[in-house]
């Protein structure tokens, strides 16, 4: 089993992501399906269907989720070990359930309504800066996903948080709630500059982060896989008029130009909050001027900027992970789920449960 195949999965609650690992150390596959978990179970049930033909059967399988925080659950506990439950029923061979510094849990997770619940958890951001710290001596992992971004201190072979849930890591900012796709646009400022004054932004679900960073350019071509915010076309021109709205205007009353300003001021906005997150994380000292900013995620090409702002070297994630060309892009886009699986094929390798350098 040691050597055995493992796939990687990372169950959000938009999106499932899953990575396969050779038995030779190498990721062959890693894919993306969209999972609106929030509209039920049946949902997962079908994207797993989906990753499952695009990627193989395997004999071991690595699981970490943030999906258990859908509001189709009464609670995270709850979410848990219904994921759990779907995962159980519909893969065959070795399941284990990431849980943080705990190591991995077997199933069935219905016994454990205890600590190993509450660290399998949104514990997926700790696989990744684990695996980060079994490549560098040293680094910030900053993973800007489509929802929210990960800033992880890693050192000494280990993540060096002082967040281990999602309400500490808010509180210590090492967890931010925004994204380069989903998050909505009234999220992200009160107020922008717009033909020569400032203008306030309308509390309305009218346009996304998809919409400014494919304004700019700089969104990657697969990365908005989700109904736009009024269920248009994913274009330049579509996302304008969806911009325009947020400040009461409409497409025409401006030239693409003035909506590609509007577009980078409020992206810079978004970067600005992730930066003041970082230099908060690094204010402790734990990392000497030469650690890297390692970026993972879909949102990366941010997490590049902010090394140039930060002044330090920029690594990404793919380069820390066996991959080909082909396949090296989506596995730094699902870092999590790449991670866990090696974390998983190492935990195979040793003979024991602890997850550690």
């Amino acid at each position: 089993m040691a050597d055995a195949t493992v796939i990687g999965w990372d169950v959000g609650g938009a999106h499932l992501k899953a990575a396969r690992l050779e038995a030779d150390g190498t990721l062959s596959r890693v894919v993306q399906i969209p999972c609106p978990l929030w509209e039920g179970t049946d949902r997962l049930e079908s994207a797993l269907d989906q990753a499952e033909q695009r990627i193989g059967p395997a004999p071991a399988h690595a699981v970490t989720m943030t999906g258990e925080m859908a509001d189709l659950f009464a609670g995270r506990a709850e979410g848990v070990v219904r994921i759990a439950g779907v995962l159980c029923a519909r893969l065959s061979g070795r399941l284990a359930f990431y849980a943080g510094a705990m190591g991995f849990a077997d199933p069935p997770l219905e016994a454990r309504r205890g600590p190993s619940i509450a660290s399998i958890a949104s514990a997926n951001w700790h696989a990744t800066a684990s695996l980060v710290a079994g490549r560098l001596p040293a680094a910030l992992l900053v993973d800007i996903g489509s929802t929210t971004t990960d800033i992880a201190a890693v050192a000494g072979g280990e993540p060096r948080t002082l967040g281990t849930n999602d309400a500490q890591r808010l509180a210590e900012e090492e967890l931010v709630y925004t994204g380069v796709v989903r998050t909505p646009v009234m999220a992200l400022a009160s107020r922008a500059p717009f033909a020569g004054a400032w203008t306030g932004l309308m509390a309305e679900h009218f346009a996304t982060a998809a919409d400014l960073h494919r304004l700019t350019g700089e969104l990657p071509g697969e990365a908005d896989q989700h109904p736009a915010a009024d269920g248009g076309p994913k274009t330049q021109e579509a996302s304008a008029r969806r911009l325009a709205r947020m400040i009461g205007r409409d497409l025409e009353d401006a030239g693409m130009d003035d909506w590609r300003r509007l577009a980078r001021w409020l992206a810079d906005a978004q970067l600005g909050r992730i930066e003041a997150a970082c230099a908060r994380v690094l204010s402790r000292g734990l990392l000497a001027p030469a650690a890297p900013v390692v970026g993972a995620g879909v949102g990366r090409f941010l997490a590049a900027r902010l090394a140039r702002r930060l002044e330090r070297p920029y690594v990404d994630f793919s380069s820390l992970v066996p991959a080909g060309p082909a396949t090296a892009d989506w596995a730094a886009t699902c870092a999590p789920a790449a991670a866990v699986a090696w974390l998983l094929r190492r935990r195979l390798a040793e003979g024991g449960n602890h997850v550690g350098r």
